[in-house]
Parts: structure tokens; C-alpha cells; sequence
């Protein structure tokens, strides 16, 4: 039968029966028995692209890339419009999971995204230029939102460095979905959304350490980060940048921690005045310096030590350092 010229219609109440209760599955985490009735749905009615693109978005939440796509694919073969459609997107994230760039190339365009480098189609899709975002890492498990730089628009450089529970490291790349799910804004202005990880798809051969400071003023912790910056590595002062937010509050328009002022945050759900991840009020003008910091650092072992040490030999009686510890 050919499917492609058959007239479009609207889908048979048993088409949308199985799939109504297909997604209900999906939200159940019942992905088998998801896949089972919307294989089904495509059975019944092979000719619609919501058939294709409702098997290439379930096969992307199981992260079985091949299969989502190729689903994608006959979804995008039945398309009315092209520019912006979703499903395209979903075969841009495919494409970028299996690192086969000449779909990857093809779906952003279609999608309407204007892709760099032209004259080489089989490259890897870099340079467009897409600035930095928010990604939240392990989102169905100990969820931490971490700023990034986007590669494409799949596909995010984690520039914080995490928490050890997210399991994750600075450096790393990781696969993200393309519906953001919150958002959160500067005081200068600019909002930035902040995208769910799909998974790992480039790991990061930089340890994380924590460390406890003693820093007489932000300008002692400012210098130890410039200093790690400065050799190619990062350090980041968890005391001052993590906040503990509950899920809703996560998952919608948010106050960062960039800019000037202090951040009296109704939603912040952690204990002020309190140093470590699970506790602390961003320190404004005004607001009281604790000299005590724990700070994450992401260097070689071969490194680490010497970073501090330098950190401290340049202003002894303001700097000390001590129980550093490899977390991830």
C-alpha cells in the first residue's frame, strides 16, 4: 500500500484509545507495555506522523537511538510543514546521540536553525553559536540545575562543577531534551532556559575534590578561582552558588545567583548562613562573609595540591586550606 498520497484524516477513536493510554503508561515508567500499544497505534494507521513521532519520542525516553531514529525518520516523511516542526527536533537529538552528523546537520536545518560549515556535511555541527544555558542533571534522581555551554542544540559543556551525588563532572557533555523545563534569570536582565539531561554522551577525565577554605574575603576565594580558570581547570564555591530548591520551585522561572544584590528568595528551601551544598544565602552587599568556605574543584591529582598551595603562599595570614577530598 502506498501511504504517502493517502488523503489525511482524523485518527479512529481506537487510534487515540491506545494511545491516550500509552502515554498514561509512559508517565508510570511502563515503557514495554507503552511500546506495545503505540506500535499498535502505528499499525492502525501508518499514514499519520503523529503514529512515527509518538514511537520516536518513547524509544527516546527508553534511549534506544537507533529505533527513536528511525521512527523519526517516517514521521518526518509525513509532514505537512517542515520549519519548526518536533519532529525534526527529536531527529536532531537521535542523530547527535548516535554522533551521525550528516542527519544531525540535516534535521536542524529543517528544523530552521542555521547550521555552520556548509561545505562539510559529514562534520560534527559546531560553531553555532547558540550561548550558555542551564541543564539539570540526573532530573529523575537528586536533580542539580549546573550552567553550561551549548555545543548545538542537543547537547550541552557542563562549565559548573556538580555536586558528587549528580554524578557528574565539570567538563562533561551531556545529551539534553529540547522542550526547556524552567527557566531562570539575571539581574541584568537576560533569562536563560534550563534544559533536562537526556544522559552522558562525552565523560570528563577531571576528578572533582572538595576542599575546606579559609578565606578572609571574597576576594581570597575570588583569586583561587582565577587561579584554577587560569590554569585550565575550574574551582567553584559551593558555599556561595547552591542553593536547595524543591522540585516546582526548580522547574519554573527562577532568580540566578548572577549579578549584584542579595538574593532573598522566598523559594530558596535551604538554611542561610550556613557553608556547604545543603545550605547558604548568596552574599550581597551588606551581608555577612563567613571566612569558612567548602569549595569544589575540578583539576588532575598531579594539580590540585599545588593550586592551593599557591593559592595560600600568596597571602598566608588571609588564606588556609584543608581536608581535601576526591568526591567524583
Amino acid at each position: 500500500m502506498r501511504i504517502f498520497g493517502k488523503v489525511r484524516h482524523r485518527p479512529s477513536a481506537s487510534w487515540r484509545q491506545a494511545t491516550d493510554r500509552a502515554f498514561t503508561l509512559i508517565g508510570d515508567g511502563r515503557y514495554e507495555d507503552a511500546g506495545a500499544l503505540l506500535t499498535r497505534a502505528a499499525d492502525m494507521e501508518p499514514w499519520l506522523s503523529e503514529s512515527w513521532f509518538n514511537l520516536a519520542l518513547l524509544h527516546k525516553f527508553r534511549h534506544d537511538w537507533e529505533q527513536a531514529r528511525a521512527a523519526g525518520l517516517r514521521a518526518v516523511a509525513l509532514l505537512d510543514r517542515e520549519a519548526e516542526a518536533p519532529d525534526w527536533w527529536n531527529v536532531g537529538i537521535a542523530a547527535t546521540a548516535l554522533q551521525d552528523w550528516p542527519l544531525a546537520r540535516r534535521a536542524w536545518q529543517a528544523y530552521g536553525l542555521k547550521v555552520p560549515g556548509e561545505g562539510s556535511p559529514s562534520a560534527e555541527p559546531v560553531g553555532m553559536e547558540l550561548g550558555s544555558a542551564a541543564v539539570r542533571l540526573s532530573p529523575e534522581g537528586e536533580a542539580e540545575v549546573v550552567w553550561g555551554r551549548r555545543l548545538d542544540p542537543a547537547r550541552i559543556e557542563v562549565l559548573s562543577i556538580p555536586l558528587p551525588s549528580s554524578g557528574r563532572r565539570w567538563g562533561e557533555v551531556v545529551l539534553h531534551d529540547g522542550v526547556p523545563n524552567g527557566e531562570r534569570t539575571t539581574a541584568a536582565g537576560p533569562s536563560f532556559p534550563v534544559f533536562d539531561e537526556i544522559e552522558l554522551w562525552a565523560p570528563s577525565p577531571v576528578p572533582t575534590w572538595v576542599v575546606l577554605l579559609e578565606a578572609a574575603t571574597e576576594a581570597d576565594r575570588d583569586a583561587l578561582e582565577r587561579l584554577a580558570a587560569d590554569a585550565g581547570f575550574a574551582a567553584e564555591d559551593w558555599s556561595s552558588s547552591v542553593r536547595l530548591l524543591c522540585r516546582t520551585c526548580s522547574e519554573s522561572r527562577m532568580p540566578s545567583d548572577e549579578g549584584e544584590g542579595e538574593h532573598l528568595d522566598p523559594h530558596d528551601h535551604s538554611e542561610p548562613g550556613h557553608p556547604g551544598p545543603l545550605g547558604h544565602r548568596t552574599a550581597g552587599s551588606g551581608s555577612l562573609w563567613v571566612p569558612e568556605r567548602e569549595c569544589g574543584i575540578a583539576a588532575p591529582a598531579g594539580l590540585v595540591r599545588g593550586l592551593l598551595d599557591g593559592w595560600v603562599a600568596d597571602s598566608p595570614d588571609t588564606r588556609e586550606w584543608r581536608d581535601l577530598e576526591e568526591v567524583c
